[in-house]
């Protein structure tokens, strides 16, 4: 009769055999058939952590990601979950193509664990070519895809510096508008490694800038009426950041920043935009520093199809409290995803932002329509607002998942991998503004909803195809785009 050490023991080996070679870094690397002794409150050592594939980063950021150390005892129960909550740690870090956990069973209570990574492409000296325009449908519908309204010339990234997960930024871009911008952002600055710093810098002009929104929720642009000068607004800046990170899914960011913003004179006109500023002066000197809690503890932090993600923000501009650009601005957002299993997903956010005092300058109004807070079908338009509430709810399933080898081989890349979702979509917003400022959307309830095709792939790049609806019987297709690099 075997003895309960010499049973725990051929278990043991039978589970680390199941671990699975996967190759396809966006799933699990565990067989489904690995499953961990259960009912056993028994404790495995771990006796060495091996990292192996790196070969810029330092072991040492790898290592800073995995809640479990050398010396340490997980319950055997529990080591399939740990095991993948820390490759899914690593692989966010966003320096890996692909992360693997491996065991190597020692004794029936002693293993290591090793650790293979494949380092994604840090270097990018690439000339660029972007339109200036809100969001891509936007420069195609409205303004014909026009060559005139794009930006040209080189963008140098590194994303591991030094191997310690920092990144330079690099901008010379000319053509519609000029931007010369620099940032260094340095998230392990100091020897526990919980501590990080980020500085930038950069001066941009512009031929056209947005100097008001009409009624129908569409932006009205200046452009150059002299002959002195093409560009009719410019922007220098200067900020610095302070973060702090001592686990694994909180952060604490501190920013503190200045600009001065200049416009053509003429913006300033009664017939125009005298709010622009809200001081009767054609430049503005802006102080502003902010406070930022960020919580992060998801499957991929670039798409997400599991977990959640929250902040909330405080922000000051200005030295004062009323008048002027001066503005208090209050923002949180919750987004919660789903395995809903059977390769379906859902996922819902929530984002709201508050501006004090409600009365604001134009340049202070920018509510839904900006950035990322926008509903789904009202890509053209803009709601100004100081308060705004935002809802999106997303219901999707992987229909698709497999790889196109390439013809030539790269040490970071030797395929490329294609998973795709179709889903459906529906969406609630609310942009509050001050009667004198309000357009037909402002202060009523908007929806919009859709559906559509997210095809996500190599170095976690996103394409959306979606079809969507609004509520003022608007439908149109739209593309949208993200990256991880």
């Amino acid at each position: 009769m075997l003895s309960r050490k010499k049973i725990l023991y051929c278990a043991l080996l039978l589970f680390s055999s199941l671990i699975a070679k996967s190759q396809n870094q966006n799933t699990v690397i565990f067989n489904s058939a690995a499953k961990p002794i259960q009912d056993s409150s028994a404790k495995l050592c771990i006796k060495d952590i091996i990292v192996k594939g790196n070969k810029r980063t330092k072991e040492y950021i790898i290592l800073r990601e995995i809640q479990f150390q050398k010396g340490d005892s997980i319950v055997i129960a529990s080591l399939n979950k740990e095991l993948e909550q820390a490759r899914q740690q690593v692989y966010n870090t966003t320096l890996f193509t692909e992360v693997k956990f491996e065991l190597a069973v020692l004794s029936a209570y002693d293993v290591d664990v090793t650790v293979t990574v494949r380092e994604r492409w840090y270097i990018y000296p690439v000339p660029q070519f972007k339109p200036v325009d809100r969001n891509f449908n936007e420069w195609i519908k409205t303004y014909n895809a026009s060559l005139k309204r794009v930006n040209y010339g080189l963008k140098f990234v590194h994303y591991n510096l030094s191997g310690r997960r920092d990144q330079l930024r690099l901008y010379f871009l000319t053509g519609f508008s000029r931007d010369f911008s620099f940032s260094y952002n340095a998230p392990y600055s100091n020897s526990k490694l919980t501590e990080g710093f980020v500085v930038s810098a950069g001066y941009s002009q512009k031929k056209e800038i947005p100097y008001k929104t009409t009624y129908t929720d569409s932006l009205l642009f200046y452009t150059s009426d002299s002959l002195r000068s093409k560009f009719v607004g410019s922007t220098f800046y200067v900020s610095a950041g302070y973060a702090i990170r001592r686990g694994f899914f909180n952060k604490h960011i501190f920013n503190a920043g200045f600009s001065r913003l200049t416009v053509s004179d003429s913006v300033l006109l009664a017939k125009n935009n005298p709010h622009y500023f809200n001081t009767g002066k054609a430049a503005a000197n802006v102080f502003e520093i902010a406070y930022t809690f960020q919580h992060v503890h998801v499957n991929n932090v670039l798409y997400a199809t599991k977990g959640k993600t929250a902040f909330a923000g405080i922000s000051k501009r200005g030295v004062g409290f009323t008048g002027g650009i001066n503005a208090l601005t209050v923002e949180a957002g919750l987004n919660k995803y789903y395995d809903l299993g059977k390769k379906w997903y859902s996922s819902i956010q929530l984002n709201g932002k508050v501006i004090l005092p409600l009365y604001q300058p134009y340049i202070n109004q920018r509510g839904l329509g900006y950035g990322d807070s926008y509903l789904r079908g009202l890509e053209y338009l803009v709601i100004d607002g100081t308060a705004t509430a935002l809802i999106k709810s997303t219901l999707k399933k992987k229909v698709a998942e497999f790889k196109i080898k390439l013809p030539f081989k790269l040490k970071s890349l030797s395929s490329i991998p294609f998973t795709i979702f179709t889903k459906t979509y529906a969406d609630l917003g609310y942009a509050y503004n001050k009667k004198e400022f309000a357009s037909n959307l402002n202060n009523t309830l908007l929806y919009t909803g859709g559906f559509g095709i997210d095809i996500l792939t190599f170095y976690d790049v996103n394409l959306r195809f979606e079809y969507s609806f609004n509520q003022l019987n608007q439908k149109g297709l739209f593309l949208h785009t993200q990256s991880g690099f």
